[in-house]
């Protein structure tokens, strides 16, 4: 793997997870006062899907490219 690859991938990740602490800051408050009560079973379940949902698309991108 190409480190600058690596470096791009950080960075656009960065961008991605400051977007909503910029644009929307009184929500995020909001939704870690919703995160705070909810319980730990919820919480697992929606990790496991978002890192399910991000699987598929690093594999489909992946898939794309390589052809």
């Amino acid at each position: 793997m190409n480190i600058n690859l690596l470096f791009l991938i950080l960075g656009s990740i960065m961008v991605i997870e400051g977007l909503p602490y910029f644009l929307f800051p009184e929500k995020i408050k909001k939704f870690y006062k919703q995160i705070e009560i909810s319980s730990a079973k919820i919480l697992r379940l929606m990790g496991l899907i978002a890192i399910i949902i991000g699987l598929m698309i690093v594999c489909f991108v992946k898939s794309k490219i390589c052809k």
